[in-house]
């Protein structure tokens, strides 16, 4: 680093005073050569002058001329010259006059380049605090350089300097010149501290770093009324281990959830003893939840998810992988005895120092899953921690109403009807009390108590509880009571689409076409604690009682449900529970067919997805569903759609991932769907021009369909005047180009499949510009593509997903500087390229989480290194048929220098890989590695299948990879592994597959 602080004026060097020589009366006077000081750390001698020469110079020029005894004594000095310069003596002494003479010039530059340092940390500080907003964490590199800055002693250094100056003058005393010394020295180095700070701060690129999973994932708790003591001996059981499993029983609503959610939390503090807390919610009425059980699992330990995999081969590997862990499991409201070896979890034993804990409704599920040594039986709340609860959910003014020493408080009195009512119940005094909370005067809490004490005694066949919470619901407008209702329609377990229910409740005119006025309906709902929160921003779910309050008030009002969601049902219920239905729901089951042609004329919501082996529907399954609104008919085995012209109130049709092959003829007579989703429908051949024709349509999604758009004459959507969503696949080149000209269409574009392009060779992401809100992009079976140039990005797009797949002859992918238009891609998958040999290129894409690599024969290295030579030659010599000459063009002289950069392994960010959280690597048969060992700060999975010849992977102790998980693959693979150095084996990160 060079200090030109520490620079004489004007370039000159720092000379020694000159000195005269003694001559004799026959002797010419030598030339006095100035000798030059080394100059300090990081500046380098002038003019290329070794340290030692001028100084030799300087020494010989100080003796009498006599030839001989000049030339003696010069070489003595010489051979002493070098001896001082081996030791690094002259340098040091040099270094310390230097800092001697210029003490104040160097105090100046320190002063100058303080404040520069300010600036530099007040931006970095703003960058952190941004990436704070966004619930990253400061990354470890900039917390340890802000760290270095505060403890910089420059206010010392000014203090004591200041008293420098006020001291004697220099040379009136040796304690003087030695604080001087002293002084320089700090000031010195002082300076190169700060620089090499400011230079440093200037360099950071990532500012922040998403927060690795924690070992404990905090769940929304409420305050634990009542529940101390029964957390106080959930903790001592499993403290003392006498089991594994530990069980917690009690009826709906006691609060067994709560006290989970409490519990969990509670491990933070005892993460020392565990390396994985994993909160599950089973709810197994009549099927387990496998897929979610295992989904739940993956996440937590952060392990690649694989669609296509069995049940089974997964929970294998998840066995393996909880095993090599000390964890605790969490499971809630368990209904039925299941093995936990069916979903990936290993029953744990006392010698792992591994838990399970366990609630249910049922003290005999709890016995059946292992916990016969170690449960708790819940009990209601006593009164004081009841009438605390209740209170807490007030509002001030009414709990001091409730509370006033009044002898004649009428509002007391009925406050205590209220919460005698809830039978000590946390789930009715949640409930009640939010409902409750905004009572003001004695007669609103009269006519409150009147109707919820009527309520309990207007049937007996029913469950108390739910003419206790029946109040809650009363009190909701009647467009959110309909929105509540429409809830109880999915199964017990799991969690609900907050998007999907918002489409769905659109259909159903709940919401008038204001998306934004459903989030606050949903928002209304889980603050009168109707529906919870989950740990997705994007979903929600509903407590089984709650639940089964709304099928009940169902029954109460003028609609009729027929919910039989998620009940491992392999028929469909008879016709005759279909009439006078309005809405039904057999949604998640295994019905393999509808034959029966129900009359249910009343019939506005029918939900009939993820029956995944459902094949045939009856040709007049629709024939009596004049009022049908909406149809979920969503990852079935479907053929065809049953003729439907009769569905004319239709506004929401979903037939994604189904196997059908066409729309109906007259499909077109739909005049008011407003959302078709054909994505993922690998069968469908042809929609007989019927979207066109569906002129209120606003979503229409035929991403990854089979059936594209092969001709420019079928792209005939802009009479779609209200699309403001599009998903689509195209098959031919002019396509795409009209699609980019046809503005209000291409504005709609969120979803693009290029499919089947033939002859096009070259794909350019800056003709894609008109699509403005593309956030994935899918390119398959391109079978001439040989060029992919992602060029500089003139507006800030959002392109995030992006496949390449099935592209036989591609073998160049140009990235331009950033900004260029992958900067933002967070996931990528390349599938079937065999003529690419490495993908260097990603190093670019700053935003990558997730790469993906599948059966490309030919890569050989993902990035290639070290190979700046290679790089020379193909710029200076761009191949015609790769197209990299006009690539160069385009990009001009930066591009230049940024391939040299990227070819020797390089990147602008300096990791290289600062967000990268997966490598997943299958079928790469002839890879050799995949990169050279860097900083990964997010990588926590390597998955390796099937890479035979991949002999070494990226980790070495030299460099950041703490986040790191596992690393998984077969153990044939994992042995024959080579680690450089003396590395040993990670072996404590390996999974075997």
């Amino acid at each position: 680093m060079t200090f030109h602080s520490l620079r004489p004026p004007n370039g000159t060097t720092c000379a020694l005073p000159r000195v005269l020589p003694l001559q004799s009366p026959s002797a010419q006077p030598s030339a006095v050569l100035p000798h030059s000081f080394p100059a300090p750390r990081g500046v380098s001698p002038p003019h290329g002058m070794p340290v030692c020469a001028s100084f030799k110079s300087f020494k010989v020029s100080a003796f009498w001329a006599q030839p001989p005894m000049a030339e003696a004594v010069g070489a003595v000095v010489e051979s002493l010259c070098g001896c001082l310069e081996s030791t690094g003596i002259l340098n040091a002494a040099a270094r310390k006059v230097t800092a001697f003479v210029r003490i104040k010039s160097n105090w100046e530059g320190l002063c100058m380049a303080r404040d520069r340092l300010r600036g530099v940390e007040a931006t970095v500080k703003a960058r952190v605090a941004a990436e704070e907003d966004r619930l990253n964490v400061c990354a470890p590199q900039v917390k340890e350089w802000l760290r270095r800055v505060e403890k910089l002693p420059l206010d010392t250094i000014d203090e004591d300097y200041g008293s420098l100056l006020k001291s004697s003058c220099l040379g009136q005393c040796t304690v003087h010149a030695r604080r001087r010394a002293q002084m320089g020295k700090r000031i010195v180095e002082a300076l190169e501290d700060v620089n090499e700070l400011i230079e440093q701060g200037g360099n950071f690129r990532e500012f922040g770093l998403q927060p690795p999973p924690e070992i404990v994932n905090r769940l929304p708790q409420s305050e634990t009324f009542g529940l101390e003591s029964m957390l106080t001996q959930l903790h001592d059981l499993l403290e003392k281990g006498e089991s594994s499993i530990i069980g917690v029983w009690g009826q709906g609503g006691i609060g067994k959830t709560t006290l989970l959610h409490a519990f969990n939390n509670d491990l933070e503090k005892k993460t020392h003893k565990y390396q994985v807390v994993i909160f599950i919610e089973v709810s197994n009425s009549e099927t387990l939840n496998t897929v979610e059980i295992q989904q739940t699992i993956s996440d937590r330990l952060n392990l690649p998810w694989n669609e296509l995999e069995t049940v089974e081969k997964r929970a294998k590997f998840l066995m393996k992988a909880l095993a090599r862990k000390r964890f605790v499991v969490l499971l809630d409201d368990v209904r039925k005895k299941f093995l936990l070896e069916d979903v990936g979890i290993p029953t744990p034993d006392t010698e792992s120092q591994s838990r399970l804990i366990l609630t249910s409704r049922y003290q005999e599920v709890c016995f059946q899953m292992g916990a016969q040594r170690s449960w708790i039986e819940m009990q209601v709340m006593d009164n004081d921690a009841a009438w605390k609860l209740f209170l807490s959910k007030l509002s001030n003014e009414a709990c001091a109403a409730v509370e006033s020493q009044n002898s004649n408080n009428d509002v007391l009195e009925h406050a205590v009807k209220i919460f005698s009512s809830c039978g000590g119940l946390p789930l009715a005094l949640n409930v009640i009390g939010t409902a409750v909370a905004g009572l003001k005067g004695a007669k609103e809490w009269i006519s409150a108590a009147d109707a919820i004490v009527a309520n309990m005694y207007d049937n007996e066949d029913v469950d108390e509880v739910f003419y206790q919470l029946k109040y809650s619901y009363d009190r909701l407008k009647l467009t959110q009571q309909q929105c509540f209702l429409y809830c109880t329609l999915f199964p017990e377990y799991g969690s609900i689409s907050k998007e999907q229910l918002i489409n769905y409740w659109l259909a159903e005119g709940l919401l008038l076409n204001d998306r934004q006025k459903g989030y606050q309906i949903i928002q209304s709902l889980i603050s009168a604690c109707l529906l919870l929160q989950t740990s997705s921003s994007s979903k929600v779910k509903m407590h089984h009682v709650i639940r089964h309050m709304g099928l009940w008030l169902v029954n109460k009002t003028d609609q009729k449900f027929l919910v039989q969601a998620g009940m491992a049902l392999d028929s469909a219920p008879s016709a005759e529970k279909w009439e006078e239905v309005t809405r039904i729901s057999i949604m998640s089951n295994d019905i393999k067919e509808l034959t029966l042609s129900p009359k249910c004329r009343s019939l506005t919501t029918l939900l009939i997805q993820n029956n995944p082996n459902l094949e045939k529907l009856s040709s007049e399954f629709f024939k009596f569903m004049p009022s049908l609104k909406v149809l979920d008919l969503s990852r079935t085995k479907i053929t065809e759609l049953p003729d439907c012209e009769t569905l004319v109130a239709l506004q929401y049709l979903n037939l994604s991932h189904t196997l059908i092959k066409r729309l109906p003829k007259r499909l077109w007579l739909l005049k008011e769907l407003r959302h078709l989703d054909l994505s993922g429908t690998v069968a469908l051949e042809d929609t007989l021009n019927n979207c066109s024709k569906l002129l209120k349509l606003r979503e229409l999604n035929l991403f990854r369909s089979h059936y594209g758009i092969r001709d420019v004459d079928d792209l005939n959507l802009d009479s779609l005047k209200s699309l403001i969503f599009l998903g689509i696949t195209i098959y031919a080149e002019d396509v795409l180009k009209k699609l980019n000209k046809t503005s209000p269409l291409a504005k709609s574009t969120y979803r693009l499949n290029l499919k089947n392009c033939g002859e096009m060779q070259l794909i350019k992401i800056s003709d894609l510009d008109p699509l403005v809100h593309l956030e994935v992009l899918y390119i398959e079976s391109c079978h001439d593509l040989k060029t992919l140039i992602a060029d500089t990005e003139q507006r800030n797009t959002g392109l995030e997903l992006l496949t390449l797949s099935d592209l036989p002859s591609l073998e160049n992918v140009t990235v331009a500087p950033t900004p260029h238009h992958f900067r933002h891609i967070r996931k990528l998958v390349i599938s079937r390229c065999p003529k690419l040999p490495n993908i260097t290129w990603v190093l670019k894409l700053e935003m990558l989480e997730r790469l993906v690599i599948t059966h490309c024969h030919g890569m050989l290295k993902i990035v290639e290194e070290d190979n700046s030579d290679e790089a020379d030659t193909l710029l200076d010599h761009p191949s015609e048929e790769t197209e990299d000459g006009a690539a160069a063009e385009h990009f001009g002289d930066e591009w230049k220098g940024d391939v040299r950069s990227v070819c020797k392994g390089e990147s602008s960010n300096g990791a290289g890989f600062p967000k990268l959280r997966l490598i997943e690597l299958t079928n790469v048969k002839e890879l050799r590695s995949i990169c050279k060992p860097r900083d990964f700060p997010s990588l926590e999975t390597i998955r390796v299948e099937d890479c035979p010849n991949l002999r070494t992977i990226p980790l070495s102790s030299g460099y950041n990879y703490e986040k790191l998980k596992q690393v998984c693959g077969s153990v044939e693979w994992w042995e024959k592994l080579e680690w450089e150095g003396k590395e040993s084996k990670e072996s404590r990160f390996f999974i075997p597959l």
